[in-house]
């Protein structure tokens, strides 16, 4: 299925640029950027980005590389610091 027509770029196209992306770098954070860039091409109008994004999620190797997993909850933690700034430092609210 054609997801951005613009560029002719198919559902089968992202899903072959995240599992290359994942073999190269399992780390790595998968955006549509970073998917047009590996399929050598730029996005035009936008219109397409929400069934891009829709595409991207159906792909069973994008996931959240495992060391940023769980980091809302190990920040939310904390020892009640915002940003690790030190009180005096925080803008008043």
């Amino acid at each position: 299925m054609i997801v951005c027509s613009c560029q002719t770029i198919s559902s089968k196209d992202i899903h072959t640029a995240i599992g290359w992306m994942r073999a190269a770098d399992p780390d790595t954070i998968i955006t549509p950027g970073k998917i047009y860039r590996a399929l050598g091409k730029t996005p035009d109008c936008g219109g397409c980005m929400k069934l891009f994004v829709s595409t991207m999620r159906k792909s069973d190797k994008l996931e959240v590389p495992a060391i940023l997993r769980g980091m809302k909850e190990a920040v939310s933690q904390g020892n009640g610091n915002h940003e690790g700034r030190q009180k005096s430092h925080r803008i008043p609210q």
